[in-house]
């Protein structure tokens, strides 16, 4: 479609396929953060990646954290601990990384939501309600649970990387 009949929301676009029905709405939101995203960050300088506008999170937190938290809930899901490098990857959320670029925060966000995606479509909607485990305390939650998360974190994610894009942008005159 053009730009003056834009694309519904993927919501409205049917059914994934290969999806389990009861995990649709997750898949949808996940692909919508990706579709919005991408949309937001056109043209958004890489000088202002960093920048904490009232002492919010960065664009580049926002990134970098959404990623994050959707490899360490799916693996909760999968009922395993996180890794050292998930450990590392959580620690460095947020700190400057001189030389990573835009596109290429936007490229990891990317295969992080294409993972989880395909892991959503691998979940048997059996499991669905059984017991998983968060973190070092093993604090409860389900399959389920921590899929609806993935999505509803990812997407309150998103919406704090609109407004901080949109201050940034104002407040730089781009």
């Amino acid at each position: 479609m053009t730009s003056s009949h834009p694309l519904p929301e993927v919501w409205l676009r049917g059914p994934l396929e290969g999806v389990p029905a009861l995990l649709q709405p997750a898949a949808h939101a996940l692909l919508q953060a990706r579709e919005e995203i991408h949309q937001l960050m056109q043209g958004f300088p890489e000088t202002l990646l960093w920048e904490q506008p009232a002492g919010v999170a960065s664009p580049a937190f926002h990134l970098q954290h959404m990623a994050g938290v959707l490899d360490r809930l799916f693996t909760y899901a999968d009922s395993q601990l996180l890794s050292p490098q998930q450990l590392e990857y959580l620690a460095a959320e947020g700190k400057r990384a001189e030389g990573i670029s835009l596109l290429q925060l936007l490229a990891q966000f990317d295969k992080a939501i294409e993972r989880a995606v395909a892991r959503i479509s691998h979940t048997d909607p059996a499991t669905l309600t059984e017991p998983r485990g968060v973190g070092r305390k093993q604090v409860p939650s389900t399959v389920l649970g921590l899929l609806f998360h993935a999505a509803e974190h990812t997407m309150r994610h998103t919406g704090q990387l609109l407004v901080t894009v949109q201050v940034l942008r104002a407040g730089n005159g781009v």
